[in-house]
């Protein structure tokens, strides 16, 4: 199909250019600063000063998504897709305006529409972001220098992951979450162990509370919280805001055509389809997780479909989510609570990296890994990972989840010792109380 994006800022959007892997460029550099400072534990003796180089660690996470951004423009030269800069505006179901920097429009006619225009930081009444004080999370990927403390309110992936990089090299963290537990959406387990490991690290954690105000009018920013004693007062140079994103949706034309929304957000059928014939919608504008590879999936799936082909459906239930603090978390399917509440006569393999040789030796003792069975046919129904690298291991859960692996062929499938990943095999021992290692 001959194909055209429209595109406003930066190609390859906001994961390529401030989300995923921006952030992942300043959470390796904190990782080797945590090295570094941490070298004499692993025999190393490192000799004179050394410093986290805060502008050198924004520069070369910039640097890395700008690189980024130049593949994504060379795939589009090289499969012959037309950009379109400036500003889209849907004004039929086959019909877009685009209005370019200079404010000219120009109207382009298309068979099929896809909205893909993804999602910003939410803004709260009582958190507005101006971008200086109270900022978001582009504001944080991009500081001229590195702030001496910083409150961060709400710890969900984006909260937690900026809690991590800006604690470890220095700054004086404090962080808010409204729920019970950081990182709400995990599995209890998981999110104590993740708050534990916080709070060793010296990270101000602050659960069932939630931010009344901020006074921005001095030199640093007065952060009334409401918290189990009452109400208390945190002084920090910076409030970042990670409560979460608002899709994109305004005055690109939705209103005028009739399209429907769900929850805020786009309404669609099984095929990504809108109400309004041949426009469909991915990604962050519609109801389903904000995440890059499910978005992904889903723009693939959706191509595929208005072209013709029997796609196979996405299932919702077999998308991983990943954290990048220290120590990781990865996770799929259904947490214990969520399994319990469904009704699911349960089993459960946890295995701690305390017992795990690979762990040991790497420094890296903190977490475990942890497997849901259905008891009535060792279905693999959830898994749960929290500890080092376990983002690249969590594939393989969603593999055999697809496959229909059951808690005998995990154990089964030999693993290499000695590694991080067997403690995948190790807990399924532990679910079938075939466990020798623990």
């Amino acid at each position: 199909m001959k194909v055209a994006i429209i595109e406003k800022a930066e190609i390859g959007g906001i994961c390529l250019n401030w989300g995923c892997i921006p952030t992942k460029a300043l959470l390796k550099s904190a990782s080797v600063y945590e090295y570094t400072k941490n070298a004499k534990s692993y025999g190393v003796d490192i000799s004179g000063d050394f410093s986290a180089n805060f502008e050198n660690m924004i520069k070369r996470s910039r640097e890395i998504a700008e690189n980024m951004s130049k593949g994504i423009k060379f795939l589009f030269r090289k499969n012959k897709i037309t950009v379109l800069k400036g500003f889209g505006k849907i004004l039929s179901n086959k019909k877009v305006e685009v209005t370019d920097f200079d404010g000219l429009k120009k109207t382009y006619n298309a068979e099929n529409i896809i909205i893909a225009t993804g999602a910003r930081s939410r803004q709260l009444p009582n958190l507005k972001q101006d971008g200086r004080k109270i900022i978001g999370y582009r504001e944080a990927l991009s500081l001229q220098k590195q702030p001496e403390s910083i409150l961060i309110v709400g710890s969900g992936a984006i909260g937690s992951e900026f809690a991590y990089f800006y604690n470890s090299i220095g700054t004086k963290v404090t962080l808010v979450e409204y729920m019970s537990n950081i990182l709400p959406l995990e599995d209890i387990e998981v999110s104590k162990q993740v708050g534990r490991s916080f709070k060793k690290s010296k990270i101000k954690v602050l659960v069932k509370s939630n931010v009344e105000s901020v006074d921005i009018s001095g030199e640093m920013c007065k952060t009334s919280v409401r918290t189990k004693k009452g109400i208390e007062v945190f002084h920090s140079e910076i409030v970042l805001s990670a409560v979460g994103i608002t899709p994109n949706i305004e005055n690109i034309g939705i209103e005028n055509l009739g399209i429907e929304l769900e929850n805020g957000k786009i309404k669609v059928d099984k095929y990504f389809q809108t109400n309004v014939k041949n426009i469909f919608a991915i990604g962050d504008v519609i109801d389903t997780a904000a995440l890059a590879h499910l978005a992904s999936a889903e723009g693939i799936f959706c191509v595929e479909k208005i072209s013709g082909e029997n796609p196979e459906f996405i299932d919702y239930n077999n998308i991983p989510a990943c954290t990048y603090t220290s120590p990781e978390v990865a996770s799929v399917g259904y947490t214990e609570k969520e399994a319990i509440k469904k009704g699911f006569d349960i089993k459960v393999g946890k295995f701690p990296f305390t017992a795990s040789g690979k762990a040991i030796a790497s420094g890296a003792r903190e977490g475990f890994i942890k497997l849901i069975f259905n008891k009535k046919n060792d279905e693999l129904i959830g898994g749960h990972f929290v500890g080092m690298n376990v983002t690249e291991m969590i594939a393989e859960i969603v593999l055999a989840r697809k496959l229909n692996v059951k808690a005998k062929g995990i154990l089964k499938a030999v693993h290499p010792h000695p590694t991080m990943s067997e403690a995948i095999m190790e807990a399924a021992a532990v679910a079938l109380k075939e466990a020798i290692h623990i």
